[in-house]
């Protein structure tokens, strides 16, 4: 038998030629520092080997001069025998975002082979993009292909090629001991209670990885390598409480999301060396009744609000904002730490604030009776709440009441207190009165009316819930909220007029993906979306107003809800969807916000206010400012929403047995998910709790149908429901649905292969349909 190959004299391909080096001996350490720089890249010893003609007996040499340069820290191993600059990050590889540096940038280090993070901290290009099309912006934890560059000013940034998800390190949770009591040391180990929903097993703690945790404490816990089956095991990394606090639902949502607590000692002191603002060159509006109108739990008071009636029936509106700028610098520790924190964080039971409590409730609060500096607006309207000008200004004023927005109201509707009877002919009624004008522009520029009630949790002032409810709207909170968008609607106007750098509110309209869905919705409920039309404010309210007289109302207002893009900050003006206005930007609330601190120096410095405005920034820089706050307020929203959760959970506790009224809000394969119309609490009723036959998942319709009663469970059914469980160091609840369902046609088999999208056909024999799953009782 013949065979090939290249020493035989068959045909082939010609023999490799080896390139031999000339052997230039062990390279000092400076030399090989130069060479992995310049390698750009994780090498082995055998690489370096060949590179400098390294064989035999030296190679020992080569390996002990770099295990001395790494355990001088000159250079980081990065598994699997490799080694890497510690100045000069790879060209290219997989990365992971380590953490947020003191100017708010995201900051990156390569990754190994095994996990193993090495190299310098490296800046995050800009993301933008990635921010408003692909979901949740980038955060720490997160992993990614990304590929280096030098910038002209010699520092290296990564920009992402592709998202590779989030690394859980830490996980959160209730320690509970093995046969220990409550407050005892889990000497013999235990399990961790994940505190996220997503995370649905327990993790394992041995003894040796409890570190002297107790019964019911909150941790911190690392997971442990985890190979084949069995539970995982983790090892606690930090304690910080024990689950019988009350306030421990806040506690978990604030250490789960890295929410900075606190503030440095550079920060205090800046605090507390400020003052009360001296009169100076700024307008004095002492004189004018201005007054604070908020929320009767609000923590910081940073506008106030003033109006009178002008000839011909026009309004005069003064709207005074807090003038934080005042205090808190450019470059200053302050600054750096309020870019750090991006917003406050407001729970049931405390607020974390952006500013120290100093400036947030003392010297930046627009208080009942004492003097604070401002930064003012002025704007003309007609009398049908069309702007006809305004101005800014930057004075002193002094609040003449801080009232609630119950106490407003009730003054207005005839029931005045002693605080509001002086001011009802005086202050309250010319603000009304502005405020009906401001309605009837409102209603002529039609933006979006979806409604989406809040819950208000209250507690008793050791933490524990007394309870939970629907927050109200009055038209004290409309007035507001007309006075506070003109206001933000100037801001924007003025620096763009005035060309200075600026940071837009942006809410893009909704994508097409999202508009085809619910198009294909609309149509099961035989209502029409035009496609092809651009959408709209005006179009979705159209939808909500046909909808409104049906038993499909919630189930729209629900769908039109979750069809809107989230609102951004960025450097590139695309509108305020929703709004419906061409240009906007936060300008009213600088004590909680950043972005509005950034607005309020941006007009300082464009109208010549004084020297402590926006210093010169690139546009790179301020987008990164955009993307910075843009992911700390997802992040502030998500650990809100959590503990709200929490909170709700632990009140229902107590409850459980009790049955309520309830709507679904979503539906999926697995089941339905509903929310109590008397806390806003929301769970899962799993499938197999719906009854004993198969069940068919309607993806377009949001239903659930019995694949033999033709049982319907759709999005936006009231139903009533028994609560199962409740798990408060989660915020889980679990009920089951005992009212009767809607009954429709059964999904037979040509209705489930007709046209109607995201339904799912049945098999022809045997076994359940796809896309349908099959419960037990």
């Amino acid at each position: 038998m013949k065979t090939k190959g290249r020493g035989n004299g068959q045909k082939g391909k010609p023999p490799k030629k080896t390139v031999t080096r000339p052997a230039l001996g062990v390279p000092d350490k400076a030399t090989l520092l130069a060479f992995l720089n310049e390698a750009k890249t994780a090498i082995g010893p055998r690489e370096i080997a060949i590179a400098f003609g390294i064989k035999g007996d030296e190679r020992r040499a080569l390996k002990a001069a770099l295990r001395e340069l790494a355990d001088e820290g000159a250079i980081a191993k990065t598994g699997r025998k490799e080694v890497a600059s510690r100045t000069v990050p790879p060209e290219g590889g997989m990365f992971q975002l380590i953490e947020i540096d003191s100017q708010g940038d995201l900051m990156a280090r390569a990754l190994g082979r095994e996990d193993e993070l090495y190299g310098p901290l490296v800046r995050l290009a800009s993301t933008r993009a990635q921010v408003r099309h692909e979901g949740p912006p980038p955060g720490v934890g997160d992993r990614f292909i990304g590929k280096t560059r030098q910038t002209h000013e010699g520092e290296y940034e990564v920009q992402i090629i592709k998202r590779l998800g989030r690394v859980i390190e830490r996980v959160f949770g209730v320690f509970m001991a093995a046969d220990v009591r409550p407050g005892q040391a889990g000497s013999s180990g235990g399990r961790l209670v994940p505190a996220d929903k997503k995370q649905r097993h327990e993790l394992m703690i041995l003894p040796e990885h409890a570190k002297g945790a107790r019964n019911g404490d909150l941790v911190a816990a690392r997971l442990l390598p985890h190979r084949g089956y069995g539970p995982k095991k983790a090892e606690i990394i930090e304690i910080f409480g024990n689950n019988e606090n009350p306030k421990a639902a806040s506690i978990l949502a604030i250490a789960a999301h890295a929410i900075p607590m606190g503030f440095t000692a550079e920060e205090e002191e800046e605090a507390q060396a400020a003052g009360p603002a001296p009169l100076g060159k700024r307008e004095d509006l002492r004189h004018i009744p201005l007054v604070t109108i908020d929320p009767d739990d609000a923590r910081d008071h940073d506008d106030a609000v003033y109006a009178e009636a002008l000839p011909g029936g026009g309004h005069k509106i003064l709207v005074a904002i807090a003038d934080v700028a005042h205090y808190v610098t450019p470059g200053s520790a302050l600054d750096e730490g309020a870019l750090m924190r991006g917003n406050s964080v407001y729970f049931p039971d405390r607020v974390v604030p952006m500013l120290p409590e100093r400036l947030s409730a003392d010297l930046c609060s627009l208080m009942d009776g004492v003097e604070r500096p401002c930064l003012a607006l002025e704007i003309k309207i007609d009398a049908g709440g069309h702007k006809q000008s305004h101005r800014f200004l930057r004075g002193l004023m002094k609040s003449a009441a801080s009232l609630t927005y119950t106490q407003a109201q009730m003054a207005i509707d005839g029931m005045p207190d002693a605080m509001t009877a002086p001011l009802l002919d005086t202050v309250l009624r010319p603000l009304w009165a502005a405020y009906r004008a401001l309605e009837k522009a409102r209603d002529q520029r039609e933006p979006l009316e979806i409604n989406s009630p809040e819950r208000k949790i209250i507690l008793s002032p050791e933490g524990k819930v007394l309870s939970i409810g629907l927050r109200e709207r009055f038209d004290a909170h409309r007035l507001i909220e007309e006075m506070m968008i003109l206001s933000n609607v100037c801001a924007a106007e003025t620096l763009e007029d005035k060309r200075s750098p600026l940071i837009y509110r942006v809410h893009d309209q909704p994508s097409e993906t999202k508009l085809a869905a619910l198009g294909d919705f609309l149509a099961t409920v035989n209502m029409k979306w035009a496609k092809g039309q651009p959408p709209s404010p005006a179009r979705f309210n159209r939808v909500l107003e046909l909808a409104a007289p049906t038993e499909h109302a919630e189930m729209i207002n629900e769908i039109v809800l979750r069809t809107q893009a989230q609102a951004i900050y960025d450097t590139d003006n695309l509108g305020h969807f929703g709004l419906n206005l061409r240009k906007y930007a936060h300008f009213t609330s600088p004590i909680r916000r950043y972005a509005d601190l950034i607005v309020h120096r941006a007009l300082i410095s464009a109208l010549g206010f004084g020297e402590d405005g926006l210093k010169k920034t690139s546009p790179d820089q301020l987008k990164k400012v955009a993307e910075a706050i843009t992911a700390t307020e997802r992040r502030g929203m998500a650990a809100e929403r959590e503990a709200t959760d929490r909170y709700v959970a632990a009140f229902l506790s107590e409850r459980v047995g009790a049955t309520f009224e309830a709507r679904i809000t979503s539906v999926n394969r697995f089941g339905v998910f509903v929310r109590l119309e008397e806390t806003g609490g929301d769970g899962l009723v799993p499938v197999m709790r719906l009854g004993s036959e198969y069940f068919h998942h309607d993806e377009a319709g949001h239903a659930l149908i019995g694949a033999e009663t033709g049982d319907r469970w759709e999005l936006g059914a009231k139903v009533r429901v028994r609560l199962l469980e409740a798990t408060p160091v989660s915020g889980g609840l679990l009920f089951e649905i005992v009212s009767q369902p809607k009954v429709g046609p059964v999904p037979g088999l040509r209705a489930l292969r007709g046209p109607a999208r995201g339904t799912t056909p049945m098999r022809k024999t045997g076994g359940p349909p796809r896309g349908v799953t099959r419960r037990k009782r």
